[in-house]
């Protein structure tokens, strides 16, 4: 028997995992999927074996802007090996789909947008003659004279953003108020591109049955993907089975479908063989997705006490022409900080650079390191510790909107971590502290990361057996999403977790948010929630138990009355399904994660090399799911920030917007060596109004400010403020104070 558990967010609610004791919910579990990762059992998408497998390598433009005019194919194919080379010029992709919109763009190929843009497939037998195939490959172009490859040269060209206005923000004379202001900030920061350099490759195997198309695929959001793949295919979604059980890493650059995927299944189509094409890095770099580069106007006025009134946040940010995405850099300074005369605006550059997409935290990851820092000049202009000018700016209400916070406890977070990091021993005077040639500093910065809750389904099965089955096309890329959704069945079940199974990744599977926007684990969760909740209806139903006197624990079903084992009950499989979708809670509250960074930096005094000494971070993020995980999350966020203030820095040339640094060794990411003692500390919290498990998310609150956080310390060791990232040491050199 199978029923339905529905609901829209409209109102708080209390939660089921309030009543288990001894709950496996909230506990440092180690991965299920552990394991089969450490032994190498784990399939990711370009080891799953297959007869008759061919290889196909993408050959990618060598121009930043013109038209194809011929390829011959036929410098290729006398390259032994060499089976096909494939031009579907109507249903290659320019650039990748991101995750959320339901269809991909179809572009005609001929027409070369930037660099790198993927132009044909080279299929052959091995993967070497399919890479020798494509470097014979013989390709005329026809160039364009007017490519936008420099960017101070096409700022004259920026226009207003103006097709999502929920984004931008205007109340009171911001401009004047900032002009009168007793005390003032206007700056403007420069942030680069980057690249979300997941360790695992951009790959596709692709096959078909009959009209059906079988493809497996390293993506975060199934669902769309499938709509999106079998759009820019012409096919029907029912006729299109994507698979991602395992990804490693994605970041934002895995959310939509990218060339190979199109490319795989158009090759194993004509063919009548499977396909896989697995990018490589170079091509990763080139043609997914980079972060945008942005230049950040802050402009921040106070009275003489350090009272915020003004608050200024504009940006200029790049893309692709026609793309709609844009570097949401202003997410958290909506709310993080009070002022009655705000103004937040976007413009957009066009130009002929690979796509600007979704990187983790897009926004607040970037936004943050301008707006943090700037809020730190403040303090030191009021004359005041930089916490202390936080707390006296905290807002009652999210300030533009006037609605109330679902639960806010960033003052909290502020206090807890100045206490346990000693930020009592920082001295306000920059370079002030140094040991030997090291000048030392200390740094503080708010985090802040919106929260949302996006339809999602799950499908919970209870077979006689009582083993538990539960399938979702959620996805699992590195975050611990099959052990936190076994977690919650093991809870309202009560049954332990060697008894679940966990089934992720398949488009076969009710469908889900999908791994993005820090949504993930709270919206399948909630399904999962859900679905178990329909279980246990069911489960006291058949015992003619009140479901307020049901107790589950053991493997048994328990109430007044008695006990009985579930071995004893269940003869046939019970099936729940729940499907959750945010509603009233979601516009009524403004729902985010927030937290503290702290820094501490030792600058060269001779050389300018900067080592970060140690981090802290102090997060709420409602009912922690899984403590282990979670933190994790929280360290791979703290390093992303790190990279983001130091190294980061995707680099086009002016000349033709080729990416001159698009490998691992030249485009510099935190390593080992690079990285510091970090600690994270969860502060309890539980919030009601965000969905049936209390929580938030908070993948991608570990990065917001963590990166000013470190510029704020690099300042109070030096006394230098750099508004143009990465830090460098080039940036400090001939402005350090002498020894």
């Amino acid at each position: 028997m199978s029923t339905t558990e529905k609901l829209v967010m409209d109102h708080p609610m209390d939660s089921l995992l309030d009543l288990v004791s001894e709950a496996q919910v909230g506990q440092g579990v180690s991965r299920i999927d552990g394991p089969l990762k450490v032994s190498g059992q784990a399939t990711y998408t370009a080891e799953y074996p297959m007869d008759g497998l061919l290889y196909g390598y993408l050959v990618s433009a060598t121009i930043g802007k013109g038209k194809i005019k011929t390829i011959h194919d036929k410098t290729a194919l006398v390259v032994h090996g060499v089976v096909a080379v494939i031009t579907d010029f109507k249903r290659f992709l320019r650039n990748p789909q991101q995750g959320g919109v339901n269809l991909a763009p179809i572009q005609g190929v001929k027409e070369i947008a930037y660099f790198g843009q993927p132009i044909a497939l080279v299929v052959a037998e091995s993967y070497e003659a399919a890479r020798a195939g494509a470097a014979a490959l013989k390709v005329d172009y026809e160039r364009a004279d007017d490519g936008a490859f420099d960017l101070i040269k096409e700022l004259k060209n920026r226009k207003p953003i103006d097709w999502i206005t929920d984004k931008s923000e205007i109340s009171g004379d911001p401009e004047e108020s900032l002009l009168t202001a007793d005390i003032k900030v206007d700056r403007v920061y420069i942030t680069p591109s980057q690249n979300s350099a997941a360790m695992e490759l951009h790959a596709s195997v692709a096959y078909w049955e009959g009209h059906d198309l079988i493809i497996y695929s390293s993506l975060q959001m199934v669902a769309s993907c499938r709509a999106s793949l079998a759009h820019a295919l012409g096919l029907n979604p029912k006729h299109v089975r994507l698979i991602s059980r395992f990804v490693g890493g994605g970041f934002g650059s895995k959310l939509g479908i990218s060339s190979e995927s199109v490319a795989a299944a158009i090759a194993a189509k004509q063919l009548k063989r499977p396909v896989k094409v697995v990018m490589t890095r170079p091509q990763v770099f080139e043609s997914t997705v980079r972060r945008s580069n942005t230049r950040q106007r802050i402009g921040l006025g106070a009275d003489a006490n350090g009272k915020i009134h003004t608050i200024i946040h504009n940006s200029i940010v790049t893309n692709l022409s026609g793309e709609l995405f844009f570097e949401p850099t202003a997410l958290a300074t909506h709310f993080l900080y009070q002022g009655k005369n705000r103004e937040v605006k976007y413009e957009m550059v066009r130009m002929n650079q690979v796509l600007a997409g979704s990187m983790r935290a897009p926004g607040e990851a970037v936004g943050l390191l301008a707006l943090e820092c700037a809020i730190d000049e403040l303090a030191e202009l009021v004359k005041i510790d930089p916490i202390e000018l936080r707390k006296l700016n905290e807002p009652e209400r999210d300030p533009s909107k006037d609605i109330p916070f679902s639960s806010r406890h960033l003052i909290e977070a502020l206090e807890t971590g100045a206490n346990h990091f000693g930020w009592k021993m920082r001295s306000s005077i920059p370079a002030n502290r140094r040991e030997g040639q090291w000048l030392i500093g200390m740094g503080v910065a708010s985090a802040a990361r919106s929260n949302s809750l996006k339809p999602s389904e799950a499908r919970v099965t209870l077979t006689p057996e009582i083993k538990v089955i539960v399938e979702t096309d959620m996805t699992d890329i590195g975050t611990g999403t099959y052990t936190v959704l076994a977690q919650i069945t093991a809870d309202l079940l009560g049954v332990p977790l060697s008894v679940i199974e966990v089934r992720l990744g398949d488009s076969d599977f009710p469908p889900s948010a999908g791994s993005g926007g820090s949504w993930g684990a709270s919206s399948s969760g909630s399904s999962v929630y859900l679905a178990c909740k329909k279980i246990r209806e069911q489960l006291a139903a058949q015992s003619n138990i009140p479901i307020e006197e049901l107790d589950l624990k053991d493997g048994h079903i328990s109430s007044l009355n008695g006990s009985k084992s579930l071995k004893e009950l269940v003869t046939k499989d019970i099936v729940g399904i729940g499907k959750i979708d945010a509603g009233k809670t979601s516009k009524k509250y403004t729902q985010a994660s927030f937290g503290a960074h702290f820094a501490e930096v030792a600058v060269n005094a001779v050389t300018g090399e900067i080592r970060v000494k140690r981090m802290l971070g102090i997060f709420t993020a409602g009912r922690i799911l899984n403590e282990k995980t979670a933190r994790s999350q929280c360290y791979g966020g703290m390093v992303f920030g790190l990279g983001a203030a130091l190294m980061e820095n995707l680099q086009h040339d002016s000349r033709d917007g080729r990416i001159t640094n698009h490998n691992l060794a030249e485009y510099h990411i935190p390593t080992n060596a690079d990285v510091p003692d970090i600690e994270v500390i969860l502060l309890p919290e539980t919030d009601r109004l965000t969905n049936p498990l209390h929580a938030k998310g908070i993948g991608e609150l570990g990065i917001a400010g963590a990166g000013a956080a470190i510029a704020n310390a690099v300042y109070n060791a030096t006394g230098i403020r750099v508004y143009d990232y990465p830090i460098t040491l080039d940036k400090l050199l001939d402005r350090l104070p002498s020894l």
